[in-house]
């Protein structure tokens, strides 16, 4: 067990190119479908709100409060508590640590969700609320359609970090964890440029109603930077779920959302009159407040250490002393009468 956990990194003799291209396929084996699923699944609300955006703006604001405060809220639990399933797994674990970490799990993406449904109710107490709804809803939701892609990375992050420190391979985690990170961030890149160059365009598929268009261009520019911002951070939680720190990204998402952000943005909407473009430069100063964090906190991880409390979760729940199991003394004996008779 202790050569397994100690052991250095397999086929240093390759190239760096060769190791990128075989840790991007394993990468994309796992968060290909993940982003699938989750891009179909929310997709589903997207294409509704667009055909319902074309009856009338109030209905749009109505789906908008409904679809974000409802079923994201529940959304986030469900989501959350599913994230512990990916440290639990990728580190092969028992049940107990699986209720553990999906409490930690839940508390650390619901906040996260649940930070946006606060920003819409925020909205809704600005002039011209039913525009004002309207509009920050459909870039709310052209946004977490763009993130539902990066949760794949998450997902992909938080499997190929804690397979790593389950073996024991530290450099292995690390180079998991650069190339997931540096792959959203490309991705991340594609669809800021997209969301520049068409983003206006992207609200007559929601609308017909010239002032929620008008409204959602003048929030285009902060839209494209949002997502930007939103491609790096998941992969950021991913690997803190691959290791096993979901509280500690549960006290940053806290402190950076509703410490931060929530409070800038009540400042710059109706302090500073900003109205939503206010709301979400607090939102965008939130979340790059986490996404600093996250990264200084990656930056400081003493890998090794991870190691080691992976080691110790195993050695507590799968590797069992032999007193502790009533047939494995008996088991034990017959291996080793076996064993010796093979050496007879």
């Amino acid at each position: 067990m202790e050569e397994r956990l100690i052991h250095s990194a397999e086929g240093s003799d390759r190239s760096t190119w060769q190791k990128v291209c075989e840790e991007s396929k394993k990468m994309w084996l796992i968060t290909l479908p993940a982003m699938l699923s989750r891009v179909a699944s929310y997709g589903v609300f997207v294409v509704t709100q667009a055909f319902i955006g074309h009856i009338s703006s109030t209905e749009l604001a109505a789906y908008g409060l409904l679809q974000i405060l409802g079923i994201r809220f529940v959304n986030g639990i469900l989501i959350g508590m599913s994230s512990a399933t990916e440290t639990l797994c990728g580190q092969a674990f028992d049940l107990w640590p699986v209720v553990k970490l999906s409490v930690s799990s839940g508390i650390m993406l619901c906040l996260e969700l649940w930070y946006n449904a606060v920003l819409v109710l925020l909205a809704s107490y600005t002039n011209d609320s039913e525009v004002a709804i309207s509009a920050f809803s459909i870039c709310l939701n052209i946004a977490t359609w763009e993130f539902m892609i990066c949760l794949g990375f998450l997902v992909g992050a938080s499997v190929r970090v804690s397979n790593e420190l389950g073996r024991g391979n530290t450099e292995a985690a690390q180079f998991s964890m650069r190339v997931n990170i540096v792959t959203a961030a490309g991705v991340g890149v594609v669809f800021w440029i997209l969301c520049l160059a068409f983003g206006r365009d992207l609200a007559y598929v929601f609308t017909s109603d010239e002032e929620v268009i008008e409204e959602v261009s003048n929030l285009v520019v902060l839209l494209a930077f949002a997502i930007l911002i939103n491609s790096v951070q998941p992969s950021q939680s991913g690997v803190a779920v691959g290791s096993g720190r979901q509280a500690q990204v549960a006290w940053v998402n806290i402190i950076s959302y509703y410490v931060i952000g929530v409070p800038s943005g009540v400042l710059l909407a109706f302090v500073a009159h900003l109205g939503i473009t206010g709301i979400w430069i607090g939102m965008m100063i939130g979340r790059a407040t986490q996404t600093i964090w996250l990264g200084f906190m990656i930056w400081r991880t003493d890998w090794d250490e991870q190691v080691e409390r992976a080691s110790e979760r195993l050695n507590k729940w799968l590797l069992r002393k032999p007193e502790d199991d009533p047939g494995s003394s008996a088991q034990g004996r017959l291996v080793e009468a076996g064993t010796s008779e093979e050496q007879k």
